[in-house]
């Protein structure tokens, strides 16, 4: 549990999000590893990406870091230039 304010809020969000969006990245074919319960890695062109589903926060080798799961899948998903 983090620092948060409102963490009755957060544990009860928390396990909704991770699931929502493990369950997409599955959908996107890729395959997601659940790190002690409030991360997400998978692999992304050779480099493992973390996303932590209740902040938004992204960060990887291979993407732009921010915060956002939309921009995360605009990201990962828009074609290779």
């Amino acid at each position: 549990m983090s620092n948060r304010l409102d963490q009755e809020r957060e544990e009860k969000l928390q396990p909704i999000r991770m699931e929502g969006c493990k369950k997409k990245l599955e959908e996107l074919g890729f395959e997601v590893e659940e790190v002690g319960g409030t991360q997400l890695r998978f692999m992304y062109k050779g480099s493992k990406v973390v996303f932590f589903p209740y902040s938004g926060w992204h960060s990887g080798k291979t993407i732009k870091d921010g915060r956002g799961f939309q921009r995360l899948l605009r990201q990962i998903t828009q074609p290779a230039q």
